[in-house]
């Protein structure tokens, strides 16, 4: 009986938020064309593996530029590019910036991120594919957060919000590390931030869809549930087994600012064989997927963007 209560609990919680949203938010659907269309870009043979300092790169970083314009999303700098510093070749990230509408709370930001590169051609691989296209590797966080991206630019937003697209993720978070270092230095009032990686096909047998990092850290998993209105995210052990906290874009924020910063992602080390293999092709994308998962992250994010001044907190 106590289950069942809990459950309608979080039922009505997820309802609440619901409405609580504007009607705009209750209408959007996500669109599996677009996801295909983004996915499948990036992908694709043309852009080599997004390797940095390649031309492949180079293309997808246009490509999300265009997505950006052609949204209404600003640069957040002169130009979308923030060029990483101390690191040859030139690589940058890609970011962009959608202005808060409260008086008060729009000086603090929300930054939403994924990393786009991936590690492009192995001359050593086995087989006639040397191209390692990184669908799930980053591709697949890269076209969540920019369908969330379009959703979010077209919302009355609380606060600010920072889209972030990685480069140099796999040569060790460079992108992020300079990123957080440069906005630390301006005194960036940085609120939380939520990091998009491997997300292109489900879990197996758990009682969630995504798990996130560092779930100690903060109370950001406690508030994803509540404002998703059911276990969206959850615990995997392997999360702390491999310190996953500290192996993707969000650990740099989370040294420098010491705010939530934190990683969600589907790959559990049992669903998928291909990482970092030319295999990880759009093909093995589980498409209907991606796109619930999507669609069940747009209120969510939402509701983290416009909740009330510090609502996520860090644990110390």
């Amino acid at each position: 009986m106590k289950k069942w209560i809990g459950l309608a609990s979080l039922f009505l919680i997820g309802c609440q938020a619901l409405t609580s949203l504007p009607k705009s938010n209750q209408e959007y659907i996500v669109n599996q064309k677009n996801i295909i269309e983004t996915l499948q870009y990036l992908t694709s043979d043309e852009l080599e593996g997004r390797n940095v300092g390649t031309v492949g790169i180079e293309k997808a970083a246009q490509y999300l530029e265009n997505l950006l314009k052609n949204h209404g999303i600003s640069p957040y700098f002169s130009t979308y590019r923030d060029t990483i510093l101390r690191y040859e070749p030139i690589s940058f990230n890609i970011v962009g910036y959608i202005e808060g509408k409260d008086p008060n709370l729009k000086n603090e930001f929300v930054i939403l991120s994924a990393h786009y590169d991936h590690i492009g051609i192995n001359l050593q691989a086995a087989g006639e594919d040397k191209i390692n296209n990184g669908a799930n590797d980053n591709a697949s966080g890269t076209t969540i957060l920019s369908e969330i991206a379009k959703y979010i630019s077209r919302q009355d937003n609380k606060r600010s919000v920072m889209i972030v697209f990685f480069s140099a993720e796999e040569k060790g978070l460079l992108g992020s590390k300079h990123l957080a270092e440069k906005l630390h230095s301006q005194n960036f009032k940085l609120y939380a931030l939520l990091n998009f990686e491997m997300m292109g096909v489900p879990m197996h047998n758990r009682p969630y869809d995504l798990y996130i990092t560092g779930p100690k850290t903060s109370n950001m998993m406690e508030k994803i549930n509540q404002y998703a209105g059911y276990q969206l995210v959850g615990v995997l052990p392997e999360e702390k087994k491999y310190n996953l906290f500290a192996a993707s874009d969000n650990f740099p924020f989370y040294k420098t600012f010491d705010v939530p910063s934190q990683t969600v992602c589907s790959f559990d080390f049992q669903n998928y064989s291909y990482y970092h293999q030319p295999e990880d092709e759009f093909h093995r994308m589980d498409i209907p997927f991606i796109t619930s998962i999507t669609q069940k992250l747009l209120p969510v994010v939402s509701q983290i963007i416009n909740s009330k001044p510090d609502e996520i907190q860090s644990i110390r």
